[in-house]
């Protein structure tokens, strides 16, 4: 088995196309955002994961370390 640690980053849906200054205008509601963030973590539960959380909304200091066999970033222009 393996364990999962959800945090919320609303910075992933950052849109980056008008320049340096990110906007979040395609980012979730914060109260939405807290209803996919927890159906996600209980839904990783309901299927034997291991699941830690942060506190949502919170600035949080989060370290990784990544051992796999690879970690891919996905883009795409597509919409």
């Amino acid at each position: 088995g393996g364990a999962a640690l959800v945090v919320s980053q609303f910075t992933l849906a950052a849109d980056t196309s008008r320049g340096n200054r990110p906007g979040f205008s395609s980012a979730a509601p914060p109260e939405e955002g807290r209803k996919l963030y927890e159906y996600f973590a209980n839904a990783l539960a309901a299927r034997g994961v291991q699941v830690e959380t942060g506190k949502f909304g919170a600035d949080m200091q989060v370290s990784i370390l990544n051992d796999g066999p690879v970690t891919i970033w996905l883009d795409t222009n597509a919409n």
